[in-house]
C-alpha cells in the first residue's frame, strides 16, 4: 500500500521539484560570494583594467590599422604606429586614445612622407555576449600634421585616418575578459556593471 501511495505521488507531481528561478538565483549568489572571497573593495568584487593594459591590447592589433586610401585622387598609404590610452581623464567617463599615425603620398614620381598625430575621444561600453569592452561614440578632438614638404591641401586625411580608426574600433574590442581565467569565467556569468576611474576601467556585479 505505501509503495503504491509514493508511485501515486510521483505520477502526481507531489513530491518536490526544485523551481528554475530560485536555483539560478542562488547560482549567482554563490558566486557572487566566491569572487568577493577572491578579491573585494568594500566587500563588492571588482575587476579592472589599466591604461598599460588595453594599451598592450591595442599594440597587438596595430597591423589591422593600416590602409590604402586616396587623397586628392592620389593613393597614400596610411598606418597608426601607436595608440596611446587615457581612461577617464578628470574623471570623465569617457577614454581618449593618442594615434600616431604616418603616411605616404606618391605624387609626381615623388613621395612624400607624412606624420600625422590624432586626438580622440571614445564612451567605454560593456558588451555582455562577447565578454569585452568596446568604444562607441568616437569623435575626433584635435590633429597635428607635419606635411613633409607636400604643398598640396591634406585636411581630408584626418577624415580617412578616422574612417580606419573608426572601423578597427566598431568591430575589435579594447579589452576582453580571459575566459581561461576561472574567476572571469564566474564573473562574465553575472549582470556587470562598468565604472571609470581616472587611469582603470571597472567591472562590478549589479547586486
Amino acid at each position: 500500500m505505501l509503495i503504491k501511495t509514493l508511485k501515486g505521488r510521483l505520477n502526481s507531481g507531489f513530491l518536490y521539484q526544485p523551481n528554475k528561478g530560485f536555483t539560478m538565483r542562488f547560482l549567482l549568489l554563490i558566486t557572487t560570494l566566491f569572487l568577493t572571497a577572491c578579491n573585494s573593495t568594500q566587500g563588492v568584487s571588482v575587476y579592472s583594467f589599466t591604461n598599460a593594459e588595453v594599451e598592450s591590447v591595442l599594440a597587438k592589433e596595430l597591423p589591422k590599422l593600416s590602409e590604402k586610401v586616396k587623397l586628392m585622387g592620389l593613393p597614400v598609404q596610411l598606418n597608426v604606429n601607436d595608440l596611446s590610452v587615457d581612461i577617464g581623464p578628470d574623471n570623465r567617463d569617457v577614454v581618449l586614445l593618442g594615434a600616431d599615425s604616418s603616411a605616404e603620398i606618391n605624387a609626381f614620381a615623388l613621395k612624400y612622407p607624412i606624420r600625422l598625430k590624432l586626438q580622440i575621444e571614445g564612451s567605454p561600453f560593456y558588451d555582455s555576449e562577447k565578454k569585452a569592452v568596446f568604444l562607441r561614440n568616437i569623435k575626433l578632438l584635435g590633429s597635428s600634421v607635419d606635411a613633409g614638404g607636400f604643398r598640396g591641401n591634406i585636411g581630408a586625411l584626418d577624415d580617412q585616418a578616422m574612417g580606419v580608426i573608426n572601423t578597427f574600433l566598431a568591430n575589435n574590442p579594447v579589452y576582453t575578459l580571459n575566459m581561461n581565467d576561472p574567476k572571469m569565467m564566474l564573473l562574465s556569468k553575472l549582470p556587470l556593471d562598468m565604472k571609470i576611474s581616472q587611469g582603470a576601467i571597472k567591472l562590478v556585479p549589479r547586486l
